[in-house]
């Protein structure tokens, strides 16, 4: 299976290399196109949101990218303490997600510490994947809940409404769907970054093993016994 999903990353980045050539080419000329001052109104959306979707493609050409060298190892993941408490607060604070629709993310967890050892940018950008795949998929006036907690030797956090995550609990696992539209390859990439640094990530599943809450997301993550990282570390 890795030398597969070796093969796998490394067919990944051959077809990152062959698109990135036309695409800046389409995306030069564009440029060129956007500077002309003869244009009607019309004329510039049609170039504008052209060249939007050029944009588009080339972060999604970006995120192909990424999930090639975090396939066949050649991402370099950073190991060192991150709170994991206060990395989620934080996004919990600066989440804009939804607000249109007046859904809104509440924070629950400890006031202590819960420290893993990886990488902070990566688990960060992850994490707000996480959440705002569970905020977009809610009706309005919906609080969805954001928790964490210590079980033994792992971090567990769970993103969902609280009915899903109090039922949960009583409910198997199913596999995390992670074929979501609106976010790119976000999801994808948001499980290979945990799962590199020895986690888990699920939806709760009914009596037939197929997930019942599309929306809930649980993640586990091994627990460092490092100490509280310094502010600003």
């Amino acid at each position: 299976m890795s030398d597969q999903r070796a093969e796998y990353g490394r067919l990944l980045s051959l077809a990152v290399h062959e698109l990135r050539t036309p695409l800046s080419v389409a995306s030069g000329y564009l440029r060129i196109l956007q500077r002309d001052d003869t244009l009607t109104s019309r004329q510039r959306k049609m170039i504008d949101d052209a060249n939007q979707a050029c944009v588009r493609l080339v972060a999604i050409i970006g995120e192909l990218s990424d999930i090639g060298q975090l396939d066949d190892g050649r991402a370099v993941l950073r190991a060192e303490p991150v709170d994991l408490a206060e990395l989620l607060r934080a996004i919990g604070g600066g989440t804009a997600e939804a607000d249109d629709r007046r859904v809104h993310l509440e924070c629950h967890g400890p006031a202590d510490a819960l420290v893993v050892r990886g990488d902070p940018s990566r688990l960060r950008t992850s994490f707000d994947a996480l959440v705002r795949a569970v905020l977009r998929e809610q009706t309005d006036n919906t609080a969805v809940r954001l928790e964490w907690r210590r079980e033994n030797t792992r971090a567990v956090i769970a993103i969902g409404r609280a009915t899903q995550l109090d039922s949960a609990s009583r409910q198997s696992r199913a596999p995390f769907d992670e074929q979501r539209g609106g976010l790119g390859l976000a999801l994808p990439i948001a499980r290979r970054v945990i799962e590199l640094h020895g986690g888990a990530i699920w939806s709760p599943a009914g009596a037939d093993g197929s997930a019942t809450a599309r929306s809930a997301i649980f993640v586990e993550l091994p627990t460092s016994s490092a100490e509280r990282p310094e502010p600003g570390k």
